[in-house]
């Protein structure tokens, strides 16, 4: 039914899922056999659940027999909001890096928004300290940050103050962490909703990539494209193999992991979803049988 694992890691990059876009039925270890049947390499999911509910040599067991891997895990900490519940996520954080690492997960990544009710120079101070906090506990398992800046325009003035929402802008707030660890989500759609395409990701190295996800937009002008009504990947009209040439052109070697953020959570049987987003991928990479 699937391709193989060789297949889906053409060109170095592995096809990787999220529930987002397939919805909550399944639990992990069902997603994870079901995107081994189906050829992707990669699932993001959070791996406290998994070992605790299969023990760390059972969650292995499962990785191994099903040739997938931890794609990326998110952040737990609210870094956002006030120092008691910033300090209340810390620990939260060491639990989820040491079993990702256990299961030989070096991905963990946050969203930034494009406004802020705070003002934008008090917001960065604080963010810069915390992230860098955060990126700082992750190091010390062998993971990465990847920093996701959201596109949308709707977003962008959703709260009182701009805030940042290019790859230049998050470059910078990653150097301004300033732990080699810390890098960059790159999220096709949110690419598009900046203006930004795949010439913008040639002028990247490789090293400033952690993540990426991927997905398709309806047929609206730019900024009418609203985060929460994406499509599911090659059901749309982005020029997603254009992104995925410059990912190889760079050398990208990480998930390229579906996300498709709805308004709704989907209906569908998720093995229709998923039946969908694998022809999506094939026709993505040239794997169609």
């Amino acid at each position: 039914m699937g391709v193989t694992r060789r297949e889906g890691e053409m060109a170095a990059m592995i096809r990787g899922l999220t529930r987002a876009g397939l919805g909550t039925k399944w639990t992990d270890e069902e997603l994870i056999r079901k995107a081994g049947e189906y050829g992707f390499g990669a699932v993001d999911f959070d791996p406290r659940g998994l070992i605790g509910e299969k023990g760390l040599d059972g969650a292995r067991r499962l990785l191994d027999e099903t040739g997938v891997r931890l794609g990326a895990i998110g952040l737990p900490v609210e870094w956002r909001k006030s120092d008691a519940d910033f300090r209340a996520g810390l620990p939260q954080l060491a639990e989820i890096a040491e079993a990702a690492a256990a299961l030989g997960g070096t991905r963990c990544c946050t969203y930034i928004l494009p406004s802020t009710d705070e003002p934008a120079a008090r917001f960065m101070a604080k963010a810069v300290v915390r992230l860098r906090a955060c990126a700082e506990l992750l190091g010390a398992y062998g993971i990465r940050l990847g920093l996701e800046f959201v596109g949308p325009h709707h977003l962008r003035t959703a709260w009182r103050h701009p805030f940042i929402w290019t790859i230049e802008e998050t470059l910078e707030f990653a150097a301004a962490i300033g732990t080699p660890n810390v890098g960059l989500l790159v999220d096709v759609y949110h690419v598009v909703t900046t203006g930004a395409g795949p010439d913008d990701i040639r002028r990247l190295d490789k090293r400033q990539v952690v993540h990426v996800h991927i997905n398709d937009a309806k047929n609206l002008p730019v900024h009418e494209l609203r985060d929460n009504d994406r499509l599911i990947t090659g059901e749309g009209v982005l020029d997603l193999k254009g992104f995925v040439d410059a990912l190889r052109d760079i050398g990208y070697d990480g998930p390229v992991a579906q996300e498709v953020l709805t308004p709704a959570p989907p209906e569908e049987d998720p093995e229709e979803l998923i039946k969908r987003t694998k022809a999506g991928f094939d026709r993505l990479f040239g794997l169609e049988e």
